[in-house]
């Protein structure tokens, strides 16, 4: 039998359930503004593309949920994209910041992820993974009820996404801010 998509399901109510708490830190993060594309992987409903595409070239939101994208089009903030992060339909160095939003511990393939988001980083670019920090309890709570609905996440620590995006040849630092880590990840210049 196979699991529910939860995403689906919860597209037409996602930005009235889900609180956005993260946008100004998330701005600074990205070291914004830039005349450069941004992509919001795995961006849902487009709500941060919404709140960020003034301050960037364009916005393109990439989702495997075709609901989650309807409601990102009917902002008008952006271009939507169906599709995985482990196969990103976007050239090499395309990008000058991509930002992952609550959104790296639903990946089914975190390592190649990783991979493909910094293949379409453009030197001199930045990628920002925005993650609950799986060492406060409140969020090893949420992660547990999240195995429990059947949603198949796999929470990882910021030490464990840096070391990842290190082996690429990211210069890597980790912020933590209250219950929420930003892996904040820069593409040397070329």
């Amino acid at each position: 039998m196979p699991l529910p998509d939860h995403f689906d399901l919860l597209a037409p109510l996602y930005d009235r359930l889900i609180r956005v708490d993260s946008e100004p830190s998330l701005g600074l993060h990205l070291n914004l503004p830039t005349e450069g594309w941004l992509l919001d992987a795995a961006g849902g409903t487009g709500r941060m593309a919404e709140r960020l595409a003034g301050s960037v070239g364009g916005v393109i939101v990439l989702d495997a949920s075709t609901p989650m994208l309807r409601q990102a089009l009917s902002k008008g903030c952006c271009l939507a994209v169906a599709g995985t992060t482990e196969r990103l339909p976007v050239a090499n160095g395309s990008l000058a910041r991509i930002t992952l939003v609550d959104a790296y511990h639903h990946l089914a393939d975190q390592e190649r992820s990783l991979a493909e988001l910094w293949r379409t980083l453009a030197p001199g670019g930045r990628l920002v993974i925005e993650e609950p920090d799986i060492r406060r309890l409140a969020v090893r709570i949420i992660a547990l009820i999240e195995k429990l609905a059947l949603m198949r996440s796999h929470f990882a620590s910021g030490d464990r996404m840096a070391a990842d995006l290190r082996r690429l040849g990211a210069q890597v630092e980790v912020r933590a801010e209250n219950h929420t880590l930003y892996v904040v990840a820069d593409k040397p210049a070329a």
